[in-house]
């Protein structure tokens, strides 16, 4: 039977982000988005634990007022880190107004150009302050594409790809964080709803199958099956063409 070990799964990730930044940005800062919530808050801690806090700085991106952006400043002031905060409705807003008439943008093409944005910035934030960007996703969400490619899909190193996110929360206990950012509803921030709304499942659901393999209801099943199939191609590297000259 499965058994997670949250205080070795923290002792490790630690050491392998402090490996990291050794081989590919010795001195470097981490450099992360600030939701406050849990997945932000905990690769924060983690990277704090590792690199110390003078090495992590938080960028807190609402798009116009965002009723929980309380939580960002709180996560960023306990952990004691330097914090930028971006508001990225202009530049959503410019994008949105520069394409005008020339055609109508899908539902979802609006939802994921704020991710998109914010990543930019991010990388901006990095580029700027000697730094390296943290991916925030966890294995939950990496399993149905629960992301957005080229948003918050990305990143230069990711402390949680192989935690659940009932994992997740166990290890930001080991962390000492604040049961308030730990628990915290996971809310996308654009389009108004829980991530448990938008997927049809609870998260509960989804790492008992992934994990023990408790099948749940024969309809979410298919469900899950259906998005982990066609959001593989996220999770892998751009397919390159090959040229062989002796064809």
């Amino acid at each position: 039977m499965y058994k997670f070990n949250a205080d070795h799964a923290v002792e490790q990730c630690v050491q392998w982000i402090k490996d990291w930044f050794e081989e590919n940005g010795k001195g470097c800062n981490a450099v992360l988005g600030i939701s406050g919530g849990k997945d932000s808050s905990i690769v924060a801690a983690l990277c704090v634990k590792a690199l110390g806090k003078e090495r992590v700085i938080g960028v807190l991106m609402p798009k116009g007022e965002q009723f929980d952006i309380d939580y960002s400043v709180d996560l960023c002031d306990f952990l004691d880190i330097k914090r930028f905060t971006v508001n990225i409705e202009e530049a959503v807003n410019g994008v949105y107004n520069a394409i005008g008439d020339s055609f109508e943008l899908s539902n979802q093409s609006r939802f994921n150009l704020p991710p998109r944005i914010r990543m930019a910035v991010v990388y901006a934030v990095a580029q700027s302050n000697n730094g390296r960007v943290a991916n925030t996703c966890n294995l939950s969400e990496d399993w149905v594409g629960y992301s957005t490619r080229y948003g918050d899909s990305v990143g230069d190193f990711s402390p949680l790809s192989c935690f659940t996110v009932a994992e997740v929360k166990k290890m930001g206990k080991v962390l000492g964080l604040p049961e308030k950012f730990i628990e915290k509803t996971p809310i996308d921030g654009l389009c108004g709803k829980t991530d448990e709304d938008n997927l049809g499942f609870t998260y509960e659901t989804l790492d008992k199958y992934i994990r023990e393999g408790i099948e749940p209801p024969e309809d979410i099943k298919t469900k899950i099956d259906t998005m982990h199939k066609n959001n593989l191609f996220k999770l892998k590297f751009m397919p390159c063409f090959s040229y062989d000259p002796e064809k």
